[in-house]
């Protein structure tokens, strides 16, 4: 006989809490991640689909900032009206797979999945982003940089699960921009990825946010590059190949060489500023 799921779909955030109280629930939403990784035609033990709970899912601006739902899906990003701060990520979101996966994948999944390649993390860094989450003793929220503490690993509790990635008012200053390198121009995973974050006040670099995937365990931002933009005319050249290297661990795999990783990350930093560069002139 074989074994097959017991399946959860509860309305409210409530019921899911108390499903994964109860049991060794997986979660899914898109599944995008979740089916490819089981190795099996269909999903065994528990499985809490929070899709039906109306509540995590869109994106909502106040004047704290923007909320995005944890089953928020690249297609609700690329469709949303957002500031230029998030052109960064909605250029990611096109970027993740094709377009069934862009329908069905969710925001929270890709944080979750934890992914060294996770398209949406980079640009989500330069934008500050918390993560919100739930449990049986309350809400939290930890930095993207905290949540995500290594391949595959995230610092999710027994019990709890992602609601929404918050991004702050302050965050939501400049525009964004994002690159990725891979072995062919479509449907590819990341050898390398950076995401820009930069705004200009008086011709010059009053915020400047740089973050840098697939190119080591989890992606990473770069204060010290950050900081030697600051100040100054937006200038590309800043970025230089040894300051990039020293904030990364270049990982060797079957994409690529470590080498080639050092090479090409700082390159494409350089060509996102020269992107935003462009815009800045042109406005």
């Amino acid at each position: 006989m074989t074994e097959t799921a017991l399946y959860h779909r509860p309305d409210t955030l409530e019921q899911a809490l108390a499903h994964l109280a109860a049991g060794d629930c997986r979660i899914a939403a898109g599944c995008t991640d979740l089916f490819p990784l089981s190795h099996h035609k269909t999903l065994l033990g528990e499985v809490l689909d929070i899709t039906g709970i109306a509540g995590l899912r869109g994106i909502h601006r106040d004047d704290a900032g923007l909320r995005i739902g944890a089953a928020t899906t690249w297609t609700d990003l690329i469709r949303a009206n957002l500031p230029p701060a998030c052109d960064g990520l909605k250029l990611a979101a096109r970027e993740v797979g094709a377009r069934q996966i862009q329908n069905r994948g969710t925001i929270a999944g890709n944080l979750c999945n934890a992914s060294p390649a996770a398209d949406g993390v980079p640009p989500l860094l330069t934008l500050d982003a918390q993560v919100e989450i739930a449990g049986a003793n309350g809400t939290r929220c930890l930095p993207l940089s905290d949540f995500i503490t290594g391949p595959r690993l995230t610092a999710l509790a027994p019990g709890e699960i992602v609601t929404a990635v918050l991004i702050p008012q302050a965050a939501l200053e400049g525009r964004g921009h994002f690159l990725k390198l891979g072995a062919r121009r479509y449907l590819v995973i990341s050898i390398a990825m950076t995401a820009a974050r930069i705004a200009l006040r008086d011709g010059v670099v009053a915020q400047a946010a740089l973050a840098v995937g697939s190119c080591g365990p989890v992606a990473v931002r770069l204060p010290r590059v950050e900081a030697a933009l600051i100040g100054k005319p937006l200038d590309p050249a800043v970025v230089t190949d040894a300051d990039v290297a020293a904030a990364l661990r270049p990982m060797d795999d079957m994409r690529a060489a470590a080498g080639y990783r050092g090479i090409g990350a700082p390159e494409l930093l350089r060509r996102c500023l020269a992107a935003l560069r462009t815009c800045a002139e042109a406005a």
